[in-house]
């Protein structure tokens, strides 16, 4: 079995704490720091689009401990004197019972797309005065090692595939078919083991573990909506953190028409999805790994979203 380091939360954590209608939002400090974005080919199910590995510089920001939960998106949703550019459904989550005796509230919200999730973000800021807003690519890589210092690429020197280390287990994360024996898929990465496909989410902070940040759910769950354009490959991507986009700034991009990049036949664009779900593979829950199966207008069971913020109080 493969060596992996267990963290335990602990009560205390760098950060805030932010309220919204008595639900807490928990905002963890990230250091800055440079590390090595992407996979090296050697890596168990990498791809060619998590090349060329490459460095990058991050400034601190803040990001939640956990995916936003059907509460939080609820007590934002429902405000409609906070509305930006759109309505947002209150409860648009598919998994709506408890489990296991928790709250079904404390489920990670899925069935969001990419725009609602910046209109979360935009009322988020409006009600708080901070600026929150969906992580750059870079920002949730960064945040999902925990690491701040790069690699010697000449050298061959490597990350562990996941915060814990060499694999992942059941026991660590929710993820999918790992007990399947009717699909082909592998259910288990490395020298880790099959367990228990629960195919559902889980409550945020389920397994009680987090990652040496302090960040809990940055392997499976939910996919996390990132704010950058789907590019094939990180052939000159930026190494300052920030999100890639083409033509536009993060912060005004509020509608697909503004989005020029990542266009397929249906004339809808693409963002970066991170982290993983509970219905993927191990594979896909690698901390290298991205994605661009689901359109910026899509609402999927499978996707969720993490909020940053990047400044203080602006009032």
């Amino acid at each position: 079995m493969a060596k992996l380091t267990i963290k335990l939360p602990k009560q205390s954590f760098r950060g805030y704490r932010e309220y919204i209608d008595g639900i807490p939002l928990e905002m963890v400090l990230i250091p800055n720091g440079t590390f090595t974005m992407g996979a090296p080919e050697s890596e168990e199910g990498s791809r060619d689009n998590e090349r060329p590995q490459h460095h990058v510089t991050i400034s601190s920001f803040l990001i939640g401990r956990y995916p936003i939960t059907q509460a939080q998106w609820q007590a934002i949703a429902s405000r409609s004197e906070l509305k930006v550019n759109q309505d947002l459904d209150p409860d648009p989550s598919y998994f709506k019972q408890p489990y296991q005796g928790i709250d079904r509230w404390q489920r990670p919200v899925e069935q969001v797309n990419w725009y609602e999730a910046v209109e979360f973000c935009h009322r988020l800021s409006k009600l708080t005065g901070r600026n929150y807003r969906l992580p750059s690519e870079a920002q949730w890589e960064y945040a999902c090692r925990g690491v701040t210092e790069p690699l010697n690429l000449e050298a061959g020197a490597s990350y562990p595939p996941f915060h814990f280390g060499e694999t992942i287990t059941t026991d660590l994360a929710n993820y999918g078919w790992t007990d399947d024996k009717n699909v082909e898929w592998s259910g288990f990465h490395g020298r880790g083991q099959k367990g228990e496909y629960r195919e559902q989410t889980t409550p945020v902070g389920y397994f009680q573990v987090v990652n040496s940040f302090g960040l809990s759910d940055m392997h499976g769950n939910v996919w996390e909506w990132c704010a950058d354009d789907w590019h094939d490959n990180y052939k000159d991507a930026p190494t300052d953190g920030s999100a890639w986009i083409e033509d536009n700034e993060p912060e005004n991009i509020n509608d697909e028409n503004e989005s020029y990049s990542g266009e397929n036949e249906d004339n809808s664009s693409y963002s970066v999805l991170r982290g993983g779900s509970w219905g993927d593979i191990p594979d896909l829950c690698r901390s290298a790994n991205r994605i661009d199966i689901i359109t910026r207008d899509d609402r999927d069971p499978l996707c969720g979203v993490r909020v940053v913020c990047v400044s203080g109080r602006t009032g």
